[in-house]
């Protein structure tokens, strides 16, 4: 009974003394991460100047995603031998000169993204990756500077596919107007005067116009956190049927070096390309959708996988 006793306190007094050993240890813990936080504090500050300095600023990120997969007499699913895959990759680049007077921003973006599907027991079905995001979108702003946060500027902006269909249909907006830059990271241009060419096999269809163009970009880094948000939206004046927006997202965690964890996210309205795929492109084809009789469905797009970043 003694022996058991004795055990029963050395086992007391062995955990109080590892309880008084973990309160020291966060103890000591708590003040080394109030050091951390000021330290960032200062790194982001003279982050900050160093992102105010004048010249150019050029960078890239983007995000691989992807899966590969093979089914042998799995008999539970429709195809039991298959073996199938998807890839996909996003690149997020720019090149900002900043000047006293003046700014001159380039901005491009380029998602794409293929899938296979290969039935084993079908000889004739299709093997190959075939494409299925396709988004490609350069831009350039200038900007003379009338205050420090606004100006009057010139905007082109070009956005197609270039896997499938190649500028068929494109988009070229070209405008003029004023830009507001209320923080660093944010721009926001408003161009009253813009002209929206549409570039298709499918006049018809697709039509040029006048109109307004507005873009918001918000592009922040965070410690290892990148994140850029563009959104790219024209208002015709001709008809709200030839209106079309876009909203892209990025978001990459570095987790060592240039490497990390990416997710990236896309909407899209577009009212002329939704016509044309239930008249043309559809499973089964409308041949008597107008722009009054169709759903004006929302475009989205999302990939999750590896990042990188220069």
């Amino acid at each position: 009974m003694k022996k058991l006793l004795l055990a029963i306190l050395a086992i007391f007094v062995w955990s109080f003394a590892s309880a008084q050993t973990e309160e020291e240890i966060k103890a000591e813990m708590g003040p080394k991460k109030d050091s951390i936080a000021a330290i960032q504090k200062r790194v982001d500050a003279l982050q900050a100047q160093l992102d105010a300095l004048p010249g150019w600023k050029i960078g890239a990120f983007g995000t691989i995603g992807g899966s590969l997969s093979q089914f042998n007499n799995w008999f539970s699913q429709g195809i039991p031998n298959n073996s199938s895959g998807n890839i996909g990759f996003t690149v997020n680049a720019y090149a900002n000169l900043k000047e006293e007077k003046y700014f001159w921003r380039n901005a491009a973006n380029l998602h794409l993204s293929w899938v296979k599907l290969d039935d084993k027991d079908d000889p004739n079905d299709d093997d190959s990756f075939r494409p299925t995001t396709d988004v490609f979108n350069i831009s350039s702003l200038y900007g003379w500077k009338l205050t420090e946060s606004f100006a009057i500027s010139a905007l082109g902006e070009y956005r197609t596919t270039i896997l499938d269909n190649f500028n068929d249909p494109g988009y070229l907006d070209l405008g003029v107007g004023g830009t507001w830059t209320p923080i660093p990271d944010l721009v926001v241009v408003i161009h009253p005067l813009n002209y929206n060419f549409v570039f298709s096999s499918g006049d018809d269809i697709f039509e040029s116009s006048m109109g307004a163009k507005i873009v918001a970009d918000y592009t922040k880094k965070f410690g290892d956190i990148s994140f850029k948000s563009n959104l790219s939206m024209f208002q015709s004046y001709k008809s709200s049927d030839y209106s079309n927006w876009t909203w892209t997202n990025s978001f990459s965690y570095s987790l060592w070096k240039m490497i990390g964890v990416g997710f990236d996210f896309g909407l899209r309205s577009n009212k002329q390309e939704t016509l044309n795929y239930v008249l043309n492109n559809a499973p089964t084809p409308d041949p008597n959708a107008t722009f009054d009789n169709i759903d004006n469905e929302l475009q989205t797009y999302w990939t999750l996988g590896l990042s990188y970043k220069f």
